[in-house]
């Protein structure tokens, strides 16, 4: 059973204070931990020196979620006729980012969603654009605290639509298409939510891509991203994690040669209360360059206090957001805040489901708090959340390629974390199921150390174009662990 510390229960809503308050943690786990274990917070122990990088300036401007119920379109449907529901044309308050939710998360939506936009201030209205419904394979396993919670919902993937202040929404129910009896039908309480990101610090410098040997590289600036910190935030204290590798508030942890990877590693063994092995310590890709949830500009007053930890991390599942490629890397900031929120306000999770982010410029970011060293529990792979971590790409690759950039950033930033636990990016390893639609709970299924969502539940996750590149980065990953 996991141990809890720190305060419990959700604090979710439609307004939050933007305080990006939450630290980086250090690598050291205790030895003695054999499941998710949930971390209160306590005071910072290791503090570096700050970033040299450009202070993050400028204030926040909290985030907003309306969130608009869906009726019947057509309430005396024919006999036969496929049940719709939808909005009609509205004008509504500034929004970027629009998904659909409805009450039972056990539920399959079974059926079409699409949504079309109005751009802010003008006449023009988008094309019809389909949201993804087949997004039960992503959240929180089901025997979870998390998973358990009254507050979750179900939800189709969130599409990224730019600055917005027009919607219209139509769902329509499929037909069984298997020859069952299944009748076709839409889930209760049927929801649109238009989730405004808000306005992130912005920074006093660019900021830089990824490049493959872990050092940055010119190119692909985000905005509102780089530099060392902002003033002290007014979150509480509670929700700030020990033993950081940045300091409070700071908007990056820089990247480090592979020496220097190695040699922090094995200090932050030397300090931990149990040791990797041995043959793990000669291989550690260079750690990357992350932006923090500081630097992106995380609410931390929407999340869950405190951090779910399992034993290791034995497996990098590969994700795509499925959110579109329509949106700038200086946007990719506001495209994460907008999933956060979609994540716990709309869809009831504890924090982002993600552990780490990827931008198509290769910008790595950090994702569910509680440190980017850290096996922290994510909510990314339904039955695969226990020892593993989730990385999305932003965007859909179902028939895009990913760029150059962003698949050099996943061989590097695997190459650091797996290398951290001891594992070959080439090899293959056992997770134990926690159920889901590929592997029933219970059974110990053989995975990539390195594998796409699809490899874990029966989904297009991570897109066939970006899975295609799954090899291409085992081979680089190890290449930058020295193997």
């Amino acid at each position: 059973m996991p141990k809890i510390g720190g305060m419990r229960g959700y604090l979710a809503s439609s307004i939050g204070l933007t305080c990006s308050a939450v630290l980086t943690l250090s690598f050291a786990v205790p030895a003695t931990a054999a499941g998710p274990v949930v971390r209160g917070p306590s005071a910072a122990a290791h503090m570096p020196a700050a970033s040299p990088a450009g202070p993050l300036t400028g204030a926040s401007i909290p985030g907003d979620t309306q969130s608009l119920p869906l009726v019947p379109l057509h309430p005396r449907r024919a006999a036969g006729a496929l049940p719709e529901a939808g909005l009609a044309p509205q004008t509504v308050r500034s929004f970027s980012l629009v998904g659909v939710v409805w009450d039972d998360p056990q539920t399959e939506l079974h059926g079409l969603v699409q949504i079309r936009t109005r751009a802010s201030g003008t006449t023009r209205w988008s094309a019809w654009q389909e949201l993804e419904t087949h997004n039960h394979g992503h959240g929180p396993d089901p025997d979870s605290a998390e998973g358990a919670s009254h507050r979750m919902r179900g939800s189709t993937a969130p599409l990224w639509v730019g600055n917005s202040d027009g919607v219209e929404v139509r769902v329509r129910a499929e037909a069984d298409q298997t020859g069952g009896t299944r009748a076709p039908t839409l889930p209760d309480g049927l929801r649109v939510e238009l989730v405004d990101p808000g306005k992130g610090p912005q920074a006093g410098a660019p900021a830089q891509t990824q490049a493959v040997d872990g050092q940055p590289s010119d190119g692909g600036a985000s905005a509102e991203v780089s530099g060392a910190g902002i003033a002290a935030s007014a979150i509480d204290a509670a929700l700030a994690p020990p033993n950081v590798l940045a300091p409070p508030n700071a908007a990056e942890i820089p990247a480090l040669s592979k020496e220097a990877t190695k040699e922090a590693a094995d200090e932050q063994r030397a300090e931990a209360a149990g040791t990797l092995p041995e043959s793990a310590q000669p291989y550690i890709g260079p750690r990357p360059r992350i932006i923090t949830r500081s630097g992106w500009g995380a609410d931390e007053s929407l999340r869950e206090p405190g951090f779910i930890y399992t034993a290791s991390v034995k497996v990098a599942f590969v994700h795509h957001s499925a959110s579109g490629n329509n949106y700038t890397c200086a946007q990719a900031p506001s495209v994460i805040r907008s999933i956060y929120r979609y994540h716990v306000v709309s869809s009831g999770w504890r924090d982002i489901g993600y552990n780490f982010l990827i931008d198509k410029c290769g910008n790595i970011y950090e994702g569910r708090a509680g440190g980017v060293d850290k096996p922290v529990m994510g909510a990314h792979t339904l039955g695969f959340n226990t020892n593993s971590m989730g990385v999305a790409v932003l965007g859909t690759y179902t028939s895009t390629q990913p760029s150059a950039a962003a698949v050099n950033a996943l061989a590097a930033l695997t190459a650091w974390k797996v290398g951290l636990y001891g594992m070959d990016p080439r090899a293959k390893t056992y997770l134990q199921s926690g159920g889901g639609n590929l592997y029933p709970k219970g059974v110990n299924a053989q995975l990539n150390v390195v594998s796409g969502h699809r490899d874990g539940f029966a989904t297009e996750c991570p897109g066939q174009l970006l899975y295609a590149k799954l090899g291409s980065i085992r081979t680089t990953a190890a290449r930058l662990q020295g193997r």
